[in-house]
């Protein structure tokens, strides 16, 4: 008998330890509710199980957040749909001797990251090129963006046919600086500010031009600097004569309907290109790039519209989106929106595999290489999204016992500094990854 006692309270013992060590979706509510340091503003948090199809935990899942990069998710997805294994690097007719092109917003072109296989068939087509603009609608910035950002890397502008990423790559090379696409006085012109002798060095550009000004004083060898410089017509027709042996100019000629196409990148290099850095450059123009494969108007709200209507009108809360890179405030999506896209993501991208490879992975790679660190796999794949006062996280979770999660994690309006939030971020969902 005392043994039959003492083998029951040892199973009774056993189970409570175990229950224990796991945590349960109250006690995640809890970690996010009494958060010291994400109690002094606006916390969204939605945590859903796709395989059992039920939401584990939630907090303001249904408000609306400012996305920043998250953004870049809902561009991902567009990408998935509408676009093929490559993207469209130009769109073209023949007539006789020669080769009229139109730009797909192709954000490979003459970039230094990419092949430029495109390049090389206009050069050797042996027809006389022309280039036909003005089929992009939009502006050079997209709705909602600050022009106090303008020589800030991460908001170069958008045209029809970017090239070198829109961006100058400066640095030192024996002692002075050198700029690729080169600094030239006729086209990329750098000056020397002589008043300027103390304090940091940074080149800035003349806002409505590409006037150039660096300080009196010597760069660190180690110096780097990517600055947008001004698209234009004019600028686009010197850089293609500079390219192209063949090129003769820009003509104004509409496109016809029916045209033929040049395939460039393939789809998934560009957005992970896109996804890993957070490049914001990259996820405008593949919104565009991605009207004009459908050939409709190059236009970033026709392309949202034609989403939001055909493949997000199931959303719970309708999104207020407004470019592809999330530089604009006037973006507003919910924690369970954000969740209810990665589903989404997760059943159109056809394997874990190639998702996951696309996404950043904690500890390992793009925006979360310092967060998430393991010394196993990575159990983290996800989007980040920062603006100032506002810091999210949205993607995959994997738990030690296999599971696969969906969160998304919004922060905005805090006064902290962001490191402390994300690494609240950081441990609350690694405990979820331990213990769930």
């Amino acid at each position: 008998m005392k043994f039959r006692i003492y083998t029951l309270l040892l199973s009774v013992i056993i189970i409570q330890s175990s229950c224990s060590s796991v945590i349960r979706p109250r006690k995640i509510q809890k970690l996010i509710e009494r958060s010291e340091v994400l109690s002094g503003h606006f916390t969204g948090f939605a945590l859903y199980d796709p395989a059992d199809k039920k939401m584990i935990a939630e907090q303001f899942s249904d408000k609306y957040f400012t996305p920043a990069s998250n953004t870049k998710l809902f561009t991902f997805y567009t990408g998935l749909k509408l676009l093929k294994d490559s993207i469209p690097a130009l769109k073209y007719i023949e007539k006789g001797d020669s080769l009229i092109f139109w730009g797909t917003a192709d954000p490979t072109f003459l970039h230094p990251d990419f092949k430029q296989t495109v390049l090389s068939k206009l050069a050797q087509s042996g027809k006389k090129l022309f280039w036909a603009n003005g089929n992009y609608t939009g502006d050079f910035y997209g709705t909602g963006w600050s022009y106090d950002d303008y020589n800030e890397y991460y908001q170069p502008e958008i045209s029809a046919l970017p090239v070198y990423g829109n961006i100058i790559r400066s640095s030192v090379i024996n002692g002075k600086i050198t700029g690729s696409p080169a600094f030239t006085d006729s086209t990329f012109v750098l000056t020397t500010d002589s008043s300027k002798q103390t304090g940091r060095f940074r080149i800035k550009r003349q806002i409505l031009n590409n006037i150039f000004t660096q300080p009196a004083i010597q760069p660190a060898a180690s110096f780097t600097q990517e600055i947008p410089f001004k698209t234009s017509d004019n600028l686009l027709n010197k850089i293609l004569k500079s390219n192209l042996p063949n090129y003769v100019g820009m003509i104004t000629y509409t496109k016809p309907e029916i045209t033929k196409t040049f395939y460039n990148t393939p789809k998934d290099s560009v957005i992970k290109h896109m996804l890993l850095p957070s490049d914001n450059f990259i996820a405008e123009h593949l919104l565009l790039n991605s009207a004009a494969e459908n050939n409709w108007e190059m236009n970033t709200d026709t392309v949202i519209k034609f989403m939001v209507k055909n493949y997000l009108s199931d959303l719970p809360d309708k999104p207020q989106w407004v470019d592809g890179s999330g530089l604009s405030r006037q973006n507003l999506f919910s924690p369970r929106d954000m969740v209810h896209l990665c589903q989404k993501l997760y059943e159109t991208a056809g394997s874990e595999e190639r998702l996951f490879n696309l996404l950043p992975q904690g500890g390992k790679s793009g925006t979360l290489k310092s967060y998430f660190k393991s010394e196993t796999a990575p159990f983290v794949f996800a989007k980040t999204g920062t603006l100032s006062n506002n810091v999210n996280l949205t993607g995959y979770l994997k738990t030690e016992n296999g599971k696969t999660l969906i969160f998304s994690f919004m922060n905005n309006n805090y006064v902290r500094p962001t490191t402390e939030i994300r690494k609240e971020m950081e441990r609350i969902l690694t405990i979820i990854h331990h213990k769930y």
